[in-house]
């Protein structure tokens, strides 16, 4: 299964080609088509175009034509900001009275990355707010608050879906009984199906294509939840979770030709599944080739490139792993924990210390090709990628950073 499948599938509309509208990338994924980057940073350090200073939140910025969209908290609103990418200068912002409150008194922000589709932000809220925003003068198209109207509980650390769009559905683990996903009309709010019991996670669900089929792939508080896109009919699931109570689900699961890989810290550790797209065969399963607390890892051929351990612990390295076997390529020691993205034939990492590292895709070894600080908080909202700009923010700012 291609790349090019989900680009096609997820974003039809009339997106630039250098676009990066939703978590991970247009193919969701991490990857980006970009080429002809700058990679000869002693020669030419990447340079900060603009920065901007952001309220709460540990939503990524997305981008599309032409425009960086920032979710974040501010005072008692949520605020969707529309920022021109090249320039960093505001053209609008859209904002309701935002009601979360932590209950461990950590961020009180969105968590959250919008995605866009044919001229339409899709938002989901920390308290459950999903909303329906059209770009182009930020005007509110739809709302409903998912945890209202399906009883469904705030988890540890509030709501944190990014929506998928897919065929026009948006797709949102609310967690609800009997509404652990839900699809709703992208034109319109209303519910078109939902299924399953499962709490929601603080991963977001992935598309994939099993039998020529296409199946909503989420995984959920309790485990691997598979969906049918059209009707919403369950087709397989299986638990897969942390026997301590006290932990979250947070990476995208990754499709891999024809299996489904997941990842997850607190003891979890990681499973390769085969899918036929009705059912699902564990290929291996340990906690001991990559457990990532909240990060995706990324895959480039055969093999993943990704954080292993907990942000918390201060644990986090860098690993490569062959996904078919679970075997550890390497690891890099006292690397952090960090968001990796694939580009150019060579990968980028963002790391929670607000470092980015440029290093090469190599099975044998680490090879950094340079190293720039460009934040100084704490990193943990996916970066984006979008005409050579990287787009990244910590607890206080928001940068631009220029690659090309």
């Amino acid at each position: 299964m291609s790349r090019t499948f989900f680009a096609l599938l997820l974003l039809s509309g009339p997106l630039a080609a250098a676009d990066w509208p939703q978590i991970l990338g247009p193919t969701r994924d991490g990857h980006s088509a970009e080429t002809k980057l700058n990679w000869n940073w002693s020669a030419k350090p990447p340079a900060v175009a603009w920065t901007k200073d952001v309220g709460h939140g540990w939503a990524g910025v997305v981008v599309a034509t032409g425009t960086a969209f920032l979710f974040h908290r501010v005072a008692n609103e949520e605020v969707l900001l529309a920022l021109d990418a090249v320039t960093g200068q505001e053209r609008w912002k859209f904002a309701y009275p935002a009601k979360y409150q932590d209950d461990f008194g950590f961020d009180d922000g969105p968590r959250a990355t919008p995605t866009v589709v044919d001229g339409v932000a899709y938002l989901l809220g920390a308290n459950g707010d999903l909303h329906a925003v059209e770009i182009a003068k930020g005007e509110k198209k739809w709302h409903r608050n998912v945890l209202k109207d399906y009883a469904a509980g705030k988890g540890y650390f509030g709501v944190a879906c990014s929506p998928l769009v897919a065929d026009g559905k948006v797709i949102v683990n609310v967690g609800g009984k009997g509404a652990s996903l839900v699809a709703f009309d992208a034109a319109t709010g209303k519910e078109l199906w939902k299924v399953a019991n499962d709490e929601a996670s603080y991963s977001s669900p992935q598309l994939a294509e099993f039998g020529g089929k296409k199946v909503v792939v989420a995984f959920t508080r309790r485990g691997l939840l598979g969906v049918d896109l059209a009707g919403g009919k369950q087709l397989f699931e299986m638990k897969w979770r942390s026997r301590l109570d006290a932990s979250v689900n947070a990476a995208v699961p990754l499709i891999l030709d024809s299996h489904i890989f997941l990842t997850a810290s607190y003891g979890t550790g990681a499973v390769l599944l085969k899918c036929d797209g009705t059912s699902v065969e564990e290929v291996w399963s340990n906690d001991t080739s990559l457990s990532s607390q909240y990060s995706t890892p990324v895959r480039v051929g055969e093999y993943l490139y990704g954080t292993d351990g907990r942000a918390d612990f201060n644990s986090g390295r860098l690993r490569c792993v062959a996904w078919k076997t679970g075997e550890v390529a390497w690891t890099q020691d006292r690397f952090g924990c960090a968001s990796v993205l694939a580009v150019d034939g060579k990968l980028l990492a963002v790391t929670e210390g607000g470092e980015l590292v440029a290093f090469e895709a190599n099975r044998e070894k680490f090879v950094e090709l340079g190293r720039k600080a460009i934040l100084d908080g704490k990193v943990r909202a996916v970066p984006a990628l979008a005409d050579g700009r990287l787009f990244v923010r910590d607890e206080t700012k928001l940068v631009c950073v220029s690659l090309k």
